[in-house]
């Protein structure tokens, strides 16, 4: 079978892919990783870790760098990055990064702080192939994120336009921890909240480089969550809305 008989196979298929998802792929890999997203979907809507211990739960911490803050207006991801943990272990070793191909111009403040360039654009994997690789990476885990609004808002939009389909990764924000034990770190910049745990700020405003420190704040306050006896995320669920 061809590449392009593979591209009508899988227009055949309900809640088709969109075109862009071949972008980057060639020949006998694209079956494979189309067999995979179908894969990823139905683990997805079968999982559910709310009932895990928090000391075995398995999270995929991670961060983007965008244009700005507006995915519907055309800011874009410019970089990936992810570090994996269970419990509250940081899995050093087994992390992602990747920059992501855009031909918009930076703005010199983004450039600046991110240390990323135009050019380093340019030659960054395209959208579609950074998607996929980072799917393979955090496959059905649960994803945390500080400020979480940013990153989710960011991958629906991006799922939805390369793949017409629903990002459903669970994506917690630290904040359902900190408030626990510090109700004000709900609004606090990650700089903040580091240094209110004692997290030296390294790599910053780099996606792996802040998946990192968060990483490090989600640890700490899960720690501090398991002290508190509480047990998995149900019960981090049921303690927050009585917060509010």
């Amino acid at each position: 079978m061809g590449l392009n008989d593979m591209i009508q196979f899988f227009r055949q298929i309900p809640g088709k892919l969109s075109p862009n998802v071949y972008a980057g792929m060639h020949g006998p890999s694209t079956m494979q990783q189309m067999a995979f997203i179908r894969e990823l979907q139905r683990e997805l809507r079968q999982k559910d870790d709310l009932d895990s211990p928090l000391n075995e739960l398995k999270v995929v911490v991670f961060d983007l760098e965008t244009t700005g803050f507006h995915p519907e207006k055309g800011d874009q991801i410019i970089s990936i990055g992810a570090i994996k943990m269970t419990g509250s272990r940081i899995e050093e070793a087994d992390t992602f990064y990747t920059l992501v191909k855009s031909e918009l111009p930076l703005s010199e403040e983004i450039s600046t702080l991110t240390h990323i360039s135009d050019e380093d654009l340019h030659m960054a994997p395209e959208a579609s192939e950074a998607l996929v690789k980072f799917l393979k990476f955090i496959k059905s885990d649960t994803l945390v994120a500080h400020h979480s609004f940013h990153e989710k808002s960011f991958m629906q939009k991006l799922t939805w336009d390369l793949l017409k389909i629903r990002f459903a990764h669970r994506i917690i924000d630290t904040s359902f921890l900190t408030r626990i034990s510090t109700p004000s770190a709900q609004s606090l910049s990650l700089d903040e909240i580091c240094s209110i745990c004692g997290i030296e700020i390294k790599n910053r405003h780099h996606a792996l480089g802040d998946a990192i420190l968060t990483a490090q704040v989600w640890s700490r306050y899960l720690q501090a969550a398991s002290e508190k006896g509480i047990h998995n995320l149900r019960e981090v669920y049921e303690l927050i809305s009585k917060l509010k």
